[in-house]
């Protein structure tokens, strides 16, 4: 049975390291970008396409806009970590997961207690004068209107999530690729491992165990140790519980 096989690598493994994406959230109740659901198969009224307006030249170019479609469809204030999130945090307390690696911005690995995360493509939780660089958290945007103005220098505030035509930073790639190249385990899950560069990452791993957990096939399940095409939060909730 695959649950009994994850928990097999889970025991025997020392470093384990977890990557995961928008999958990890959607038991949270915030939506993917690429299922049938998702963000990118939702209308909005904007008259762009979301991929568009998640771009650095159209934040430039329609900061206001942006901001519009950024609020209504990107944050979830209230949304709890879910199964697999609390899962990881138990098996970080035991000694055994040494960091997680996710793709996604909505802080939910550290509300659950996770305390190693890389934060592939940055978090709605940090946001900074693009001017003077003073740090405001995402409290103080979501109750500006329009686009949020630093109160100390009156420059536009920005997000630090990375937008399409920018890069991922160099200090967290470095981080995540040093893990994931010690790591004895990988567990990929809730990802579809086809947004790159984060999906390149599984190509550092020298280790014993690659598991895959995904509702849907991924390009590198056939490279894996170990398949599972179910919920995360489920999976990983029973796995863990030795």
């Amino acid at each position: 049975m695959s649950i009994n096989k994850l928990r097999e690598i889970l025991k025997a493994s020392q470093n384990i390291i977890f990557f995961g994406g928008a999958g990890v959230s959607t038991e949270s109740g915030i939506p993917d970008f690429r299922s049938e659901n998702g963000l990118y198969k939702a209308s909005n009224g904007e008259g762009y396409p979301p991929e568009t307006i998640l771009s650095h030249s159209f934040y430039a170019a329609h900061t206001k806009d942006f901001y519009r479609f950024y609020k209504e469809k990107m944050i979830y204030q209230e949304a709890k970590p879910s199964a697999g999130h609390l899962a990881l945090v138990k098996l970080e307390a035991m000694g055994k997961l040494k960091a997680v690696i996710t793709q996604n911005i909505d802080g939910l690995h550290q509300v659950a207690g996770s305390k190693k995360v890389y934060e592939l493509h940055g978090s709605v939780h940090r946001n900074h004068c693009t001017k003077c660089h003073q740090f405001y958290d995402l409290d103080f945007v979501m109750a500006n209107e329009g686009v949020p103005k630093c109160t100390h220098c009156g420059g536009t505030i920005k997000p630090d999530v990375v937008l399409y035509e920018e890069g991922l930073d160099d200090e967290t790639i470095n981080g995540a690729v040093a893990a994931i190249m010690e790591a004895d385990a990988l567990i990929i899950g809730g990802t579809s491992l086809v947004v790159q560069p984060a999906a390149s990452l599984i190509h550092y791993f020298r280790g014993k165990h690659l598991v895959l957990i995904n509702k849907s096939s991924t390009p590198y399940d056939n490279k894996a140790d170990l398949v599972i095409h179910e919920a995360i939060g489920k999976i990983l909730s029973e796995a863990v519980d030795f």
